[in-house]
């Protein structure tokens, strides 16, 4: 959530911002208006407020004095009537201000592109040149499909469509993976964590999921305690200090941690309707960061540095590419994607976004350290996918396929598979 303070000093300058984010000025005009008449409104409670502190100090003087003190009373009956009403106008006004202000992105940081359109986004870096096949590369879904790990149509039958079946070497093939993942960030110093992949809506809400992206979650309805289905571990793992100040040296804070990710992918028809690509239910390994706000943008560049190191191993050819403005994600300040190259597809495709999102989610679910003075403050939250796991296992079987349909394993991942090093159609 954006501090509506920064917003009132620099209305002109939060426009700007915004403006990068697709949203009009005449949003925060209006976000604006509500909160001044919110604090005229304050002012005025508080006038009366005190008007009724002072009147009802001299009713009691009067009583003791045995004086008459019933046309005060009565003035106080309509002071505390007035109170009331504005008490009933307070609370509307504060609807009004937290229904635009949680609705509100992140502001870009100055380094980031400023554009509406996701092609402006600006390439960093590249990593290995892409193999050049004596053959026509083949699609991961027609591989896998062909060597029986990949199954696609009994999952439709099962359950619908962008779900799956992995058997046999294909489930050992993505087992291998995110273990490899886990490991190496251990390595780095993340902890390991196992988190609850249903939360409540005070979780979606601190992550910015919620009021906003409703439709793009499976919510378990239940009047008492609605839940909804994880769409990354990085809900649950930010969501582990909600409401908390945490002991200053502990900072920064590491975890990473595997999970289902469930995603309605809604409005995404006809896009990647075959394969792994794009599904409502895929494993992910997250990586989350709580920073001071000086360190985070160091830490952001880590935390990228440690998803690279994983294709990097794989021997996956990507690129990195800083979004533009107007494609990062709502709780993101600045985002760098990862896209790993699929021969099939003859293109870089997305596998990892690394954010810092400042101090919105902190704001949001209000997380803090103390500085120096002891003062509590917003810490910084990162997130990052290290690696989305499937779109992995995708790239390892467009890259590594073989004239014959087999599939080569990646060094790296050899002892994950208990020694095999080609999967073979059985």
């Amino acid at each position: 959530m954006l501090d509506l303070k920064l917003i009132r000093q620099k209305p002109d300058w939060a426009k700007t911002k915004l403006a990068a984010r697709g949203i009009k000025g005449e949003e925060i005009d209006e976000l604006l208006e509500y909160d001044a008449k919110r604090r005229e409104v304050i002012m005025e409670t508080e006038q009366l407020k005190a008007k009724r502190n002072e009147v009802s100090a001299a009713i009691a003087t009067m009583k003791r004095n045995k004086e008459n003190a019933d046309e005060q009373i009565s003035a106080m009956r309509e002071v505390g009537q007035e109170i009331s009403d504005l008490d009933k106008r307070l609370a509307e006004l504060d609807d009004q201000v937290n229904y635009i202000l949680v609705r509100l992105p992140n502001f870009p940081d100055d380094s980031v592109p400023v554009s509406l359109d996701e092609k402006d986004a600006r390439e960093e870096r590249k990593w290995s040149t892409p193999r050049q096949f004596d053959f026509t590369p083949k699609a991961h879904f027609e591989i896998g499909e062909a060597l029986g790990i990949l199954d696609f149509e009994r999952a439709a039958k099962a359950a619908g469509s962008r779900f799956v079946y992995y058997r046999g070497a294909g489930a050992r093939l993505e087992r291998a993976v995110y273990n490899f993942f886990l490991d190496e960030h251990a390595k780095e110093g993340y902890e390991e964590m196992i988190t609850p992949y249903l939360v409540n809506n005070d979780s979606m809400f601190g992550t910015g999921q919620f009021p906003k992206f409703t439709e793009d979650v499976y919510t378990i309805i239940n009047e008492e305690d609605p839940l909804t289905l994880i769409p990354t571990a990085e809900v649950p793992l930010v969501n582990y200090y909600r409401g908390e100040i945490i002991p200053t040296e502990q900072l920064p804070i590491n975890f990473t941690a595997l999970s289902p990710a469930f995603r309605s992918e809604a409005g995404s028809a006809g896009r990647d309707t075959r394969g792994l690509i794009r599904m409502h239910q895929f494993n992910k390994v997250e990586m989350v960061k709580f920073t001071k706000p000086e360190e985070s943008w160091n830490e952001l560049e880590k935390l990228t540095h440690d998803a690279e190191d994983l294709l990097q191993k794989l021997g996956l050819p990507y690129h990195v590419i800083t979004l533009a403005s107007g494609d990062a994600s709502f709780t993101s300040a600045k985002t760098y994607d990862l896209e790993v190259w699929l021969p099939a597809q003859d293109r870089y495709r997305e596998i990892s976004s690394c954010s810092n999102c400042t101090d919105f989610q902190a704001r949001r679910a209000q997380i803090r350290y103390r500085d120096e003075n002891g003062k509590p403050q917003y810490v910084h939250t990162l997130n990052g996918s290290g690696l989305a796991v499937g779109r992995a296992v995708a790239a390892i079987l467009e890259n590594y396929q073989n004239e014959d349909g087999s599939v080569t394993i990646p060094d790296v991942l050899v002892p994950y598979m208990g020694g095999q090093t080609v999967i073979e159609k059985a």
